[in-house]
């Protein structure tokens, strides 16, 4: 992380407050009737409160003032454990609806989120860090559950308790109902006032922690790189700096946080001594502002009860604020990052090693082997001054093995990933006939994730068994390398193949896409830094697994081009020769 970060303005939104409040209420619909159940929970406990503070008063007056028997007062004094015991049980039934709703409402938003991270399509990930986005289903969801399992029960108790206590306040004594009165706006303008600097801190310090995740995450994977060019305690020492930055960034929502907690605190003792003054005073005799009989011990004593409760939904809701605070900066973080210029590909997550298809793909007869047919197609990558593939027509029929050639920069690649789903056409359309064919791509530039080899193949088919992932490893020469390999097939390799060459990382992609058994194979460069034998090997299997399949690959190999049915020549301007 740059120190400059710390000066990095925030992205203005674009959207209202109230707007944002009502996406982010929107996000609880799945849990709604179970947050529903723990605030009413909550506020029923708060009401028990005047009852039991009744009871208190009662028990105090009729024992100690009046001298009842204490036979008498065992009515009261089993209603005050009722009471006591309903309350427990209340808000322990609250707090666990609360923690299961928060529960499942995280589980839904990660698989939404996850969905719509999927959705955006393979050139979209490519550009993003995978550390930021680890961020976006971790510390941003979990910042959006104090939110709807703390503040909102918490200002549903505000809205409900207090008043139901200034009522009773009034009735008994309306001298400190007058006062509850007056003291109650303060507690929300000032967390109003607190709340547009919380936001702000919350912003920034999830903004620091999704920047450093992205910056650890990517020195991890370039480690063996650091060490070989000497760069260890530079990274070390920028590591520790972004470390820094962010402890400095959490430690100023503390402040903000335990400033607004202790500010309603002082306005809260303040008000409560005022009516305790108040009611010494009218004891001694030295006020009188009720005109009429005194007041009893039971009666001063159950407003001196009532007054700390009065303010504590409010206190809760002081401690609950900054949950407030960091929820909108979460959202509008989620909602920041996945916003991008390029359209996502399709809304649902793609399985291991299919692409989401292009909305240009078009149903046609139904076969065993598909057919492809691209009607003038052109594609442009973002940014791009003109088309990578330009008004391109081609015909590839059910069952052919299809070769790709050309020079560097002519377009196969691109071709593969057009015909995947992976890229928008800009123009034209393509139809794979049968439409729901099962589709499997080994690209230039496999992702393997980080564990096992036998692990990084079962993404394709994770209920395959042993025989068939040997039987792939075997088409695809992966045993070739794997059987030197201290586990074989079960030795762990680093994320993106670290430990593995370019050559061995395709081969593991190969056998993953023979496992995977598609009906159209799209495979670029699968031979690429592969010595004679082997690649003589790789292509014997690629012959033998494209009967009854239709195969596309592209290719620089005179070897593959000779083992190809048909070999399409594409020039550098993106179109056939």
């Amino acid at each position: 992380m740059d120190p400059a970060d710390a000066a990095e303005p925030l992205p203005q939104a674009s959207v209202s407050r109230a707007d944002q409040i009502r996406r982010l209420d929107a996000l609880a619909a799945p849990v709604r009737g179970r947050l529903r159940v723990a605030g009413g929970c909550t506020v029923v406990a708060g009401w028990l409160l005047i009852a039991q503070a009744a009871l208190i008063a009662l028990l105090v007056q009729r024992g100690l003032v009046e001298g009842a028997a204490p036979a008498s007062l065992a009515p009261a004094l089993l209603a005050l454990v009722a009471v006591g015991l309903a309350r427990a049980a209340l808000l322990l039934g609250a707090r666990r609806t609360a923690d299961a709703a928060g529960t499942t409402l995280r589980a839904s938003l990660r698989r939404t989120l996850a969905v719509r991270v999927l959705g955006r399509g393979a050139p979209w990930l490519r550009r993003q860090r995978s550390g930021a986005l680890s961020e976006l289903t971790g510390t941003h969801v979990d910042a959006l559950d104090g939110y709807f399992g703390g503040y909102l029960l918490a200002r549903l108790e505000v809205m409900l308790v207090p008043l139901a206590m200034l009522v009773a306040a009034l009735l008994v004594e309306p001298v400190v109902g007058v006062l509850l009165l007056v003291t109650m706006p303060l507690a929300p303008v000032f967390m109003m006032l607190v709340g547009w600097g919380a936001q702000a801190a919350s912003q920034r310090q999830l903004r620091a922690l999704s920047r450093m995740g992205g910056h650890f995450a990517d020195r991890l994977r370039g480690l063996g790189l650091i060490r070989l060019y000497g760069r260890g305690d530079a990274e070390l020492a920028g590591i520790e700096g972004a470390a820094e930055g962010l402890r400095e960034r959490s430690l100023k929502v503390l402040r903000i946080a335990f400033l607004s907690s202790t500010v309603l605190e002082f306005f809260a003792s303040v008000s409560v001594a005022v009516i305790a003054l108040y009611l010494g005073m009218s004891y001694l005799g030295m006020i009188d502002l009720r005109g009429g009989a005194p007041l009893t011990l039971g009666t001063g004593l159950f407003l001196l009860l009532l007054a700390p409760e009065f303010y504590a939904p409010m206190r809760r809701l002081a401690a609950h604020y900054h949950d407030r605070a960091s929820a909108l900066a979460a959202l509008e973080e989620i909602e920041h990052a996945l916003a991008d210029d390029v359209e996502p590909a399709s809304s649902a997550a793609p399985q291991a090693d299919e692409p989401i298809r292009s909305t240009s793909l078009a149903p046609a007869a139904s076969t065993t082997a598909p057919a492809v047919t691209l009607q003038g197609i052109s594609v442009r990558h973002a940014g791009a001054g003109r088309d990578a593939l330009s008004a391109l027509d081609l015909e590839i029929a059910p069952g052919e093995f299809v070769a790709l050639a050309g020079g560097s920069g002519s377009g196969k690649s691109t071709l593969l990933e057009a015909i995947a789903g992976w890229l928008p056409l800009r123009e034209g359309r393509i139809v794979i006939a049968p439409h729901d064919a099962r589709i499997g791509y080994a690209p230039q530039r496999p992702y393997l994730f980080h564990g096992s080899i036998a692990d990084n193949l079962r993404i394709a088919r994770p209920d395959a068994d042993d025989a068939s992932l040997q039987a792939a490893a075997e088409a695809a020469q992966v045993m070739r390398f794997a059987t030197r390999l201290p586990g074989g097939l079960d030795t762990v390799i680093g994320e993106r193949g670290f430990g593995l060459s370019g050559g061995e990382a395709r081969r593991i992609a190969l056998a993953r896409l023979f496992l995977r058994d598609p009906a159209l194979a799209l495979l670029d460069e699968p031979t690429a830094f592969l010595d004679p034998d082997t690649e003589r090997a790789v292509l014997e299997a690629l012959v033998a697994f494209a009967r009854g399949r239709t195969l596309i690959v592209a290719t620089h190999s005179d070897a593959a081009l000779e083992a190809a049915g048909r070999v399409v020549k594409l020039h550098a301007a993106g179109g056939l020769q």
